[in-house]
């Protein structure tokens, strides 16, 4: 079947999924939540508070390109998040590119973002339409602060931010981190893509305590890809991780035992291995989030040659926070048109400032925090 509303939300019974349904409620965006299983997809939707004043269908789908062109033929936008997507997105974008669809994603996968540009996003752009992987909390937020260094002066040309959340990861999030340590994390260096060097763990100094935090590169991230080719910016280095010393330091000594145990093995052989070693520490449902708990801050020192300015976003339940970022995104697409086609960041396609004042709106985010010196 062809999508009859504007926006499909692929993977909707996930817990991520079904925050952009909720926020798509909220801005009253008909919507096809889509999945291989329709009951357990109906299931969950049916679960949401309030569901009942939306518009939406429930419909099970294969995994093909065939079957998903289908489905999103109709509609103006696809909101995938089905991961990994480095393994799983290849479908959905080129579908998408069949369908003449917007496509919106939550990874935090290097180099899916990494291929995605290089194999979709001229085509994409050719169409009028968008191709933005990694709209979500961990990327978009931090994005914002750094484009709000940026605004400050001219000169800023480094970035060195940092993203942390308390929470932790879902399902999916953890799938996400397992693929990444297969991966080679990357930063910008004068506009180059340069290799982090071995795995370990980095202590960061977090702006309003005491105490440190454990972080990683994790997978590199999106925003070096993003700030590639920005006239503005030539380096770029993003650590991150969440507020628990203890699963980091679980996460940091996994990191090191694929690098010295997995990354060697013969390629066939690597994801059997790193299955097995996740099988004992894979995440189930987190609870839902709380604000008085579940608090992220993104911090970032823009730099350069003579002028230095720092922004801190203090914000609270970061899954909240992708789920409604990626329902403004797709009322963006619905009702008007994007800054930017083709690959883009959240903010190259609607506006930084744009996006701060949905978050704000929704009580997400506080106003930013800006130092000079």
């Amino acid at each position: 079947m062809s999508s009859k509303h504007p926006v499909v939300v692929y993977g909707a019974s996930g817990y991520t999924g079904r925050l952009v349904v909720e926020y798509l409620r909220e801005h009253n965006l008909p919507f096809v939540a889509a999945g291989r299983d329709a009951d357990r997809t109906r299931k969950v939707v049916e679960s949401i508070p309030g569901i009942e004043t939306a518009t939406y269908d429930v419909v099970a789908v294969e995994h093909t390109v065939e079957a998903l062109s289908e489905l999103f033929e109709g509609a103006k936008v696809v909101c995938n998040m089905v991961g990994p997507f480095a393994t799983l997105g290849h479908e959905v974008a080129q579908a998408c590119l069949n369908a003449g669809a917007h496509y919106l994603d939550t990874t935090g996968e290097q180099d899916w973002i990494i291929d995605a540009e290089a194999k979709y996003g001229a085509a994409f752009a050719e169409k009028g339409l968008v191709l933005s992987p990694g709209l979500a909390q961990m990327y978009t937020t931090g994005e914002i602060a750094a484009n709000v260094c940026l605004e400050q002066e001219a000169g800023l040309e480094t970035l060195d931010i940092l993203v942390l959340w308390k929470g932790f990861p879902t399902y999916a999030s953890t799938q996400t981190i397992f693929v990444n340590l297969l991966t080679t994390p990357h930063y910008l260096e004068n506009n180059e893509y340069v290799a982090w060097e071995g795995i370990r763990g980095y202590e960061v100094a977090v702006p309003g305590q005491h105490a440190t935090a454990l972080t990683l590169p994790w997978g590199g991230t999106s925003h070096p890809v993003w700030f590639k080719n920005d006239p503005r910016v030539a380096n770029v280095k993003v650590l991150g991780g969440v507020f628990d010393r203890t699963l980091m330091e679980g996460v940091v000594q996994m990191a090191q035992m694929v690098e010295e145990q997995i990354k060697p093995l013969p390629a066939a052989e690597r994801q059997v291995a790193l299955s097995k070693a996740a099988e004992g520490v894979q995440a189930g449902m987190p609870p839902r989030e709380n604000p008085r708990v579940n608090r992220s801050i993104d911090s970032v020192y823009a730099t350069g040659p003579l002028s230095h300015v720092r922004t801190v976003i203090r914000g609270n339940c970061n899954y909240k926070q992708t789920g409604l970022l990626q329902a403004y995104g797709a009322h963006h697409l619905v009702h008007g048109r994007p800054l930017q086609t083709g690959f883009a960041s959240g903010c190259q396609a609607f506006g930084h400032r744009r996006l701060l004042g949905v978050l704000q709106s929704f009580g997400l985010v506080g106003e930013p925090e800006v130092t000079r010196s």
